[in-house]
């Protein structure tokens, strides 16, 4: 089973900015997805961005061009920038993965391991 810890989220004004970090132990497994899925209050669950051993990357539309997804394999970590952050952001944020696979081509995996959310608020 893949353990993964975030951490990062907080509460900021629209246009701020914010990084989320995952320590996430699927670093072992020479395939893996990685990504970050955001809840919003009263929504289903939301690909945000993902990235796999290959380096294939994703992002939601809605994030396009600002929010980069990036991983640091020297420490096994995976983030999440946020940058000209919108109250429409505002959401539980969750790092995930999928193992013994790559990401697809376009849109997200259905991922099976789980980190415990962190929030993140935008205000207006």
């Amino acid at each position: 089973q893949v353990q993964l810890v975030a951490s990062g989220g907080g509460s900021v004004q629209a246009g701020g900015s914010l990084r989320l970090s995952c320590a996430v132990s699927a670093y072992r497994y020479s395939r893996n997805c990685m990504g970050w899925v955001r809840q919003a209050p009263g929504k289903g669950r939301e690909g945000v961005a993902s990235i796999d051993s290959q380096g294939i990357i994703n992002y939601a539309d809605s994030v396009k061009g600002r929010f980069t997804i990036s991983k640091d394999n020297a420490v096994n970590i995976l983030y999440l920038q946020m940058n000209s952050l919108k109250p429409e952001d505002t959401a539980l944020y969750y790092c995930a993965a999928k193992v013994h696979t790559s990401c697809p081509n376009y849109g997200f995996p259905v991922f099976e391991d789980w980190g415990l959310g962190t929030q993140v608020t935008v205000s207006s």
